[in-house]
C-alpha cells in the first residue's frame, strides 16, 4: 500500500487545480476535465481535484447547519507575509478567524481552508 495524495472536491476541478498549480508550482500530471492531478516536480505525492456538481463550500470556522471542513492543507513557508500576499494574488481569501500567530488560514477559490505556516524551529 502506498499513500499518493489527497483529493479535493470542487465545482470545477480544472479551475481549482490551476489555483494550486500556480500557488505550489506543481505540475499537472493528469487532466481528465472532471479529474485533475498535480505532482511536485521530482516528487511522488499528488494533490488531485474532482468536479462535484453538488459541492457546497465548507464553513470556516464551523457553523451549525453549514457544511463542515473535513480536512485542510498545511503549507510551510519561509516568509509568511510575502507568501500570504502571493496566495491572495493567486485567488485565495484570508479567513476572518485566525487562531494562531505564525499561521494564516486562507480559503481557496472553492472555499477549502488551507494554512500557511512558519516553522519556528528552522
Amino acid at each position: 500500500m502506498t499513500y499518493t495524495g489527497a483529493v479535493l472536491d470542487a465545482p470545477d476541478a480544472r479551475a481549482l487545480a490551476d489555483f494550486y498549480r500556480r500557488l505550489l508550482g506543481w505540475e499537472v500530471i493528469e487532466d481528465g476535465g472532471d479529474w485533475v492531478s498535480l505532482r511536485e516536480p521530482g516528487g511522488t505525492a499528488r494533490l488531485s481535484f474532482q468536479t462535484e456538481k453538488l459541492y457546497r463550500r465548507p464553513a470556516w470556522p464551523a457553523e451549525s447547519g453549514a457544511p463542515l471542513m473535513m480536512a485542510h492543507l498545511d503549507i510551510e513557508v519561509d516568509d509568511l507575509p510575502a507568501e500570504l500576499a502571493r496566495a491572495v494574488a493567486e485567488g485565495a481569501e484570508v479567513a476572518d478567524f485566525q487562531p494562531q500567530e505564525l499561521v494564516r488560514v486562507c480559503l481557496d477559490p472553492a472555499g477549502h481552508p488551507f494554512c500557511l505556516w512558519v516553522n519556528e524551529a528552522d
